[in-house]
C-alpha cells in the first residue's frame, strides 16, 4: 500500500508538472529562466517554512548537510534554469516529451550506482515509453518552431538532473524526512537563483507584469514549487526511483492538452501516437509483481 501511495503521489505531481510546462511556456517571454525560477522556489520556500520549522530535529545533520545542499543546488538551481530555458525554444508538449527521458535516465543511473537492479519488464516499459518520446520528437513536422531542437536538448539535460536527484536522494530523505529535506534543498537553490537573477537584471521586468504573469507565478510557487516538490520527495520515500520516474511520462499528456487548449499549439498525429506509446510504457513498467522489480 505504501508503494502504491508513492506512485500515485508521483503521478499527481507529474500531472502538475505537465501543466507547469504549459504555464511556464506561456509567461517565459515576459521574464527569463533565472527570475522565473527565483520566484517559483522563493514562494515555495516561504510556504514550506512553517512546516519545516516544526521539524527542526529532523533537519540534515553532519555530513548530510553538504550532500543535501549539493542536491538542492542541482534540483532547485540547475534544473529550473534548464527547464525554463528549454521552453524559450520549444513547445509545451515537445518540452514535456523531452522531459520524459527521465525514466530511462533514472533506470540507467540507479543501475550504474547499484541502487536499483534492472528487470526485464521494467526495462521494456521504459524503452516503450522512450520510444514514444522518439516518435513524437523525431517525426518531421513543419509546425515545429525553428531551433526547437535546442529546447529539446536543454530539457533532456533537465531530465538528467531530475534522474540524479531521484537516485541520490532516498538515503537523505530517510534520515531527515520529506519536508525538512525538501525545504533545506529548496532554500539553497532559491538563494542561488535569486542572486543570479539580480546580477543579470532579471527583476527589471517585474513592474511590467500584469495579472496573467502574476497568476502564473502564484501557480508556479504554490503548486509547482511547494506542493509538487513535496509530493515528489514523499514519493521517493515510499517507492523506487524508477517507479517514481516512470510517472514523468504523464507530463506530455497534461502539457499537450494545456498547449492545445490554452496556447493554441498545433495538434499532430505523431504526438498522439507518441503519447499512446508513453502510456503503454507506464503500464508495462508498473503493472508487474513486486518480485519483478
Amino acid at each position: 500500500m505504501g508503494e502504491l501511495i508513492g506512485v500515485l503521489a508521483a503521478a499527481f505531481t507529474t500531472v502538475l508538472g505537465g501543466i507547469t510546462v504549459g504555464v511556464t511556456r506561456s509567461v517565459i517571454g515576459a521574464t527569463d529562466p533565472l527570475t522565473l525560477g527565483a520566484f517559483r522556489f522563493g514562494i515555495g520556500c516561504i510556504l514550506l517554512m512553517p512546516f519545516a520549522l516544526f521539524r527542526l530535529d529532523r533537519w540534515p545533520k553532519g555530513g548530510d548537510r553538504v550532500s543535501v545542499a549539493a542536491l538542492g543546488l542541482l534540483y532547485f538551481g540547475v534544473y529550473p534554469i534548464l527547464f525554463n530555458a528549454a521552453l524559450v525554444f520549444t513547445t509545451a508538449v515537445r518540452g514535456a516529451l523531452a522531459l520524459s527521458m527521465t525514466p530511462v535516465l533514472t533506470m540507467l543511473t540507479a543501475a550504474i550506482f547499484g541502487i536499483e537492479p534492472l528487470s526485464r519488464r521494467k526495462s521494456l516499459g521504459v524503452m516503450i515509453a522512450t520510444g514514444g518520446v522518439a516518435v513524437a520528437l523525431l517525426t518531421r513536422d513543419d509546425t515545429v518552431p525553428v531551433g526547437a531542437w535546442r529546447g529539446d536538448l536543454l530539457m533532456a539535460a533537465a531530465a538528467l538532473c531530475q534522474a540524479l536527484y531521484g537516485v541520490w536522494s532516498r538515503q537523505f530523505i530517510a534520515r531527515s524526512g520529506t519536508i525538512p529535506y525538501t525545504f533545506v534543498g529548496m532554500v539553497f537553490g532559491a538563494v542561488i537563483l535569486t542572486i543570479l537573477a539580480g546580477l543579470h537584471g532579471g527583476y527589471e521586468a517585474v513592474p511590467q507584469f500584469g495579472p496573467r504573469e502574476w497568476a502564473a507565478i502564484v501557480f508556479l510557487g504554490l503548486f509547482s514549487g511547494a506542493l509538487a516538490f513535496y509530493l515528489w520527495t514523499f514519493a521517493l520515500q515510499r517507492t523506487t526511483p524508477t517507479r517514481v520516474a516512470i510517472t514523468i511520462t504523464l507530463n506530455p499528456l497534461a502539457a499537450g492538452i494545456f498547449g492545445i487548449v490554452v496556447l493554441d499549439e498545433p495538434f499532430n498525429w505523431n504526438l498522439l501516437l507518441g503519447l499512446l506509446l508513453v502510456l503503454v510504457g507506464i503500464w508495462v513498467a508498473t503493472s508487474g509483481t513486486v518480485a519483478e522489480h
